[in-house]
């Protein structure tokens, strides 16, 4: 996308001007979100964008800038004015580029650099929105997405680099809102991932509209849930979203190296249960989360962060092993051409055990079966959470009782990992969107169902 020659005269510019590290981050990307309102399209839209991201890097100190046009000279122009402040004799001398081929182990065969398929997508939607309103006459609307996108990267640095990659999203999913004339309840469903649109081939409409309008026939009929501290069964899947919030973020360097984290010095230590094993693992086939190279052009790897209760490793940039010694993780990534890369997680998650659902249940006096978890919110640094329940039930002497509606999980993330006592055996992941300073990037979450021996729980009961 960018002339080797060009792209080799700016970076020298920079080395020039006595930055430690030049960096060009090429993008090209493509998109298309079709939005649908029960039986109707509400929406196609397309767009493509082009930009260049231009980092600098001062010792620890990291100025970075963008634009939209390719020319050498703005590129050097735009160097020069983010290094105004910080100019010295050049150190070092920037090495001439290594192309270095990327082998795709997420090859897309239905990208939109072929077709957007628009009206194959459309259709989906519509046999999802019929398979939703055929569970029942109190599904009053459905709201259908289907977002795909196609992103070329290319980058150049000043150590040698000369690498690029292509990346295909695509992730579709249905909400239904039930309704019996006084309150309403919504439910929903999604699947994604790192390909085209033959993800069309793996999943099915019917599934998403029933499973969508399931839980909210579920949510409308729940009984206000009792609140206290107790103990909770998570379920599996986007159940994980707990974990990748109130504990992910705080093991990346991000965090670590401004000691903004209560893990930043605890490596090697007890931070969990001992049947607590975490990975974060961009190498997952196909997965929403993995990439063949981070935003940094580092290879992609699994990194395990806990292993039987113990902090084995952080998830670390380029950056932030200069900042705290530890070795890059291959986690330098970012939203697009406009955001410096930060270390962030890829498809996290908690590795299955051998527990059964029934087990954990029994176990239970009185407690919550969270089977679906939905947003929350979560304080930096120390890792305090309010996560709600999307569908939820309650358990009586062993027994699951009935729904619970405007359930609210509270706790920290370091709290809840030493709170879980059993691991199940039904691992799954879910697609999400996490953001940070390097803007919002796929990752994604995941577990098997487990069981958190007490937690606050929030309700209106």
């Amino acid at each position: 996308m960018l002339n080797p020659q060009s792209a080799q005269s700016v970076i020298d510019h920079g080395i020039s001007l006595g930055a430690d590290f030049a960096e060009l981050f090429v993008e090209q990307s493509q998109s298309n979100i079709i939005s649908t309102l029960s039986n109707q399209v509400q929406s196609v839209e397309s767009g493509i964008d082009f930009g260049i991201g231009i980092r600098l890097v001062y010792g620890s100190k990291v100025l970075y800038g963008y634009t939209n046009k390719p020319e050498a000279d703005e590129l050097k122009r735009i160097m020069s004015e983010l290094a105004a402040k910080d100019l010295r004799a050049p150190g070092i001398s920037s090495t001439s580029f290594d192309y270095r081929q990327i082998e795709d182990l997420h090859s897309a065969q239905r990208t939109l650099s072929i077709d957007s398929e628009v009206e194959s997508k459309v259709a989906f939607l519509m046999a999802a929105d019929a398979a939703a309103r055929a569970e029942g006459n109190m599904i009053s609307q459905t709201r259908g997405t289907c977002r795909q996108k196609q992103q070329n990267i290319e980058l150049f640095n000043s150590e040698g680099l000369h690498t690029a990659d292509t990346r295909n999203y695509i992730r579709t999913g249905l909400t239904s809102i039930a309704s019996d004339g006084s309150d309403q309840a919504t439910g929903s469903w999604s699947d994604g991932g790192l390909l085209g649109w033959e993800l069309q081939d793996d999943i099915s409409a019917e599934k998403t509209g029933s499973e969508a309008s399931r839980q909210a026939l579920v949510n409308l009929g729940a009984r206000p849930c009792p609140s206290g501290r107790m103990p909770v069964i998570i379920g599996n899947g986007f159940g994980g979203v707990i974990f990748h919030e109130a504990c992910g973020h705080l093991l990346e360097t991000t965090s670590v190296a401004k000691k903004a984290s209560v893990f930043h010095d605890q490596m090697g230590q007890m931070i969990a249960n001992p049947r607590v094993n975490a990975v974060d693992d961009g190498l997952l086939l196909k997965q929403w989360g993995s990439i063949n190279i981070d935003d940094e052009g580092l290879d992609t790897q699994r990194t395990q962060l806990i292993k039987d209760g113990q902090l084995t490793s952080f998830l670390v940039d380029r950056i932030g092993a200069e900042q705290t010694g530890f070795s890059a993780t291959g986690s330098g990534r970012r939203e697009s051409y406009k955001f410096a890369p930060a270390s962030r997680m890829r498809n996290t998650f908690i590795e299955p055990g051998d527990a059964e659902l029934d087990d954990m249940i029994a176990s239970i006096d009185k407690g919550i079966y969270a089977s679906h978890m939905g947003g929350g919110s979560v304080q930096p640094g120390t890792g305090e959470f309010n996560f709600a329940v999307t569908e939820g039930y309650y358990i009586e002497h062993g027994k699951i009782k009935y729904p619970v509606k405007a359930a609210t999980l509270i706790s920290t993330g370091p709290a809840v990992l030493k709170e879980i006592s059993m691991v199940g055996k039904d691992f799954s992941l879910a697609c999400g969107m996490c953001g940070s300073v390097s803007g919002s990037v796929p990752t994604s979450v995941g577990q098997a169902t487990l069981k958190v021996d007490d937690i606050l729980v929030g309700g209106n009961a």
